[in-house]
């Protein structure tokens, strides 16, 4: 039914290990269970990131337009409908249907051809991401999410064997200062429904809303943990304190919490890129940095 995108192909085997490379090998006879299984006609050509498979289709019984997701089931993609499920198209795709056993998601579909990213002010896209994490972030996260609390506490424990791994000592000094500020912070880490990762091309153009959040990794914790994405992506240094500040404003953020929870963002990708081998991000330890002045 499908020919299965090189692209995605290599980017499960590269970064999904064998989980990636067992989802590849299944994914024709996923597509075609789950097409007679709710009932679906494809509609146009796959498209697909570094991590899922979204199938454009339309249910025969009602003929509404609609998108299959199919992606690795992991820590990450589980949270995925229970936070669409909470949202229920505020702010968000909405999730139509859901198979918990494979993570395959039946999702409205969205203008995929129109995210974001395409508005060429940035700070009106900026005010977008801002108005819409004000709207994601309102609620609680239901029981059983993953926590920003453990998660910055495995930062924090993690920090000690990473720095003497970071040759260059300004920014060793950089990922040290993100480090204390997380510290001041992580007794309370909130309880907020996060998104994680709502950049200019996780919102697409809606025909109910103007723009709609996709593809959350959602996790319970401080709204200040959503900012940075917007930061990076797209990523202008001199637009980086106006972008924070709007931000915040918009959610109504403290500054300083905020603030804090932006260098936790830094210090997860710097602790990510010493664990890879990889240069620290020159964009991540600029953002750190204005935000330290």
């Amino acid at each position: 039914m499908i020919d299965i995108p090189v692209g995605l192909a290599e980017s499960q085997h590269e970064y999904a290990g064998e989980a990636g490379r067992a989802f590849i090998a299944a994914l024709p006879a996923l597509v075609e269970e789950f097409v007679e299984r709710w009932d679906l006609r494809v509609e146009g050509r796959a498209m697909h990131g570094m991590a899922a498979l979204v199938l454009p289709v339309v249910r025969r019984a009602d003929g509404v337009p609609a998108a299959v997701k199919f992606q690795v089931l992991d820590e990450e993609t589980a949270g995925e409908p229970v936070a669409l499920r909470v949202w229920g198209g505020d702010g968000a795709v909405r999730l139509l249907d859901h198979d918990a056993a494979t993570g395959t998601m039946l999702l409205e579909r969205l203008d995929a051809g129109r995210m974001l990213s395409v508005v060429e002010d940035s700070r009106e896209a900026v005010l977008v991401i801002a108005e819409l994490l004000a709207r994601l972030t309102a609620g609680p996260a239901p029981e059983g999410m993953r926590t920003l609390a453990d998660i910055a506490g495995q930062m924090l424990d993690d920090v000690p064997g990473a720095l003497p791994r970071i040759a260059d000592p300004v920014r060793r000094g950089v990922v040290a200062s993100c480090a204390a500020a997380v510290r001041e912070v992580v007794g309370e880490a909130g309880d907020r429904l996060l998104h994680w990762d709502l950049h200019f091309e996780n919102v697409l153009a809606g025909g109910r809303e103007p723009w709609l959040a996709i593809d959350p990794k959602p996790l319970a914790g401080d709204p200040g943990f959503d900012l940075w994405p917007a930061l990076d992506n797209r990523f202008e240094a001199d637009e980086v304190v106006w972008r924070f500040d709007a931000m915040t404003e918009v959610l109504g953020l403290d500054r300083e919490r905020a603030r804090a929870w932006t260098l936790g963002r830094v210090l997860q990708n710097a602790l990510w890129d010493v664990e890879d081998g990889r240069e620290l991000s020159d964009d991540g330890m600029e953002i750190a940095v204005r935000l330290m002045s």
